[in-house]
């Protein structure tokens, strides 16, 4: 009898087990990390760092001396191997011949016209360019977090406040059915409130179909088990106090990496006409060999049937033609910088008047919670005072239903916005290029 009253307890306990199993309670801060540390995106952008560092490894292999080492076996069949030219005495040469031949060369390039160097700084300057866009692209995911966290806190909240509304309607329903059997309203009344009640569900419905969805969406965000129900902690305490509206485009300028990027490649532009310019210079370079000859057909040859000459050799090369022929080349890099330049400006309008837009609407939000704290307070006085005329039978159930729909929609709309502010704060520091601060 023992063992099955703990196999019940068990049993009543275990769903309550799994479900705390799958709830987990996460702080802004903590979504923002996990989603940081678990971003497929933000490994690919890694990738591509490692790309542009292996890049820049093979730039400066580039300045390294080359080597080539071959190795040669001919064997020859001469069948006719009498020749005789004029009156000369025959030459006789042998059925058949064997030869190794060995060769070794290495080989320097001293001065290119700064080619390889210009090469070298031109690829280090788009690894930068690389590490920019991760940091970007760190700055999306975040702001993705923020987004999804904030967005399921909405919704959260408004469940709450439509449960409360849910359970003020069950009340006002009883209330109105006891009336209807004391004969002081009509049965049209109880009608109404029915209706409410079925409205009312139907919408809590709706928010806890968008909660799945929200919350399967951060889960995947947050590298989480699809499973695992989020709470999320209350992200719109303590709402900033915003700076002037200049302050946020100085910390614009200052950290956006796109602006950052602008900058690099208009030195990669820079780096490429000198680039081009370096085709007009001459080239310089050097180079050793060392040749195995062995004509004895013996892969270890006797003494003296063989020679290990050496040569060292010095080249300057200069094309010439590259006097008149590259000039439209430096031309058109030219053309690029400037359009480089061009396109920072317009950027740098697009920051502007991205930031004033959010600095307003944050203005805005933080505006529309003060205007709705009022209207809460109105709402409430005049949801007491329908609720008291209603049980003196002085208002009718319309104005009663009106009352408390008024009410639990301001509470819903102050939940939200408190949610919009926060989030309008974000985008605001988003729009800076540092939604961490």
């Amino acid at each position: 009898m023992i063992s099955r009253i703990k196999l019940s307890a068990i049993a009543l306990l275990l769903p309550g087990m799994l479900y705390a199993q799958s709830t987990k309670n996460l702080s802004l801060a903590e979504a923002i990390q996990l989603g940081v540390e678990n971003s497929k995106n933000l490994k690919r952008s890694q990738n591509k760092i490692d790309e542009s560092i292996a890049k820049l490894h093979m730039a400066k292999d580039n300045a390294l001396p080359t080597a080539e080492a071959s190795f040669l076996y001919n064997h020859a069949e001469i069948p006719t191997n009498q020749l005789s030219i004029g009156g000369a005495n025959p030459i006789h040469l042998p059925n058949r011949a064997d030869a190794f031949v060995g060769t070794l060369g290495v080989k320097e390039l001293i001065y290119g016209g700064g080619k390889l160097r210009y090469a070298e700084e031109s690829t280090r300057l788009l690894t930068e360019v690389a590490r920019l866009d991760a940091d970007k692209d760190k700055e999306e995911i975040s702001y993705a977090v923020i987004n999804t966290y904030y967005s399921l806190f909405k919704v959260l909240q408004s469940k709450k406040v439509v449960a409360q509304n849910l359970e003020s309607i069950a009340s006002q329903l009883k209330q109105a059915e006891r009336f209807f059997s004391q004969g002081i309203v009509t049965k049209n009344d109880v009608l109404r409130f029915q209706l409410q009640q079925a409205n009312v569900s139907l919408t809590e419905m709706e928010i806890e179909n968008n909660r799945k969805i929200l919350n399967y969406n951060l889960d995947i965000l947050l590298g989480m088990n699809e499973d695992t129900e989020v709470v999320p902690a209350d992200p719109s305490d303590n709402l900033k106090t915003v700076g002037t509206l200049t302050s946020y485009m100085d910390i614009a300028f200052a950290n956006r990496q796109e602006m950052k990027q602008f900058d690099i490649r208009n030195k990669v532009a820079d780096v490429n006409i000198k680039s081009v310019k370096a085709n007009t210079l001459p080239t310089v370079g050097v180079g050793a060999d060392l040749y195995y000859i062995n004509p004895s057909g013996k892969f270890i040859p006797p003494s003296n049937q063989f020679i290990v000459p050496m040569t060292i050799s010095a080249n300057v090369s200069w094309n010439i033609g590259t006097l008149w022929t590259n000039k439209h080349k430096i031309t058109d890099a030219r053309i690029q910088q400037k359009d480089v330049e061009f396109q920072k400006d317009i950027f740098s309008d697009q920051v502007k008047t991205e930031i004033n837009r959010n600095y307003q609407n944050y203005q805005l939000a933080i505006n529309k919670i003060k205007v709705l704290e009022t209207s809460i307070a109105q709402a409430t006085e005049n949801d007491k005072l329908l609720a008291s005329k209603y049980k003196n039978n002085v208002a009718s159930a319309i104005d009663r239903i009106d009352a408390e729909t008024l009410l639990y929609q301001a509470k819903i709309n102050l939940e939200l916005a408190k949610a919009d502010a926060g989030l309008a704060y974000y985008t605001l520091l988003k729009s800076t290029g540092k939604i961490s601060q």
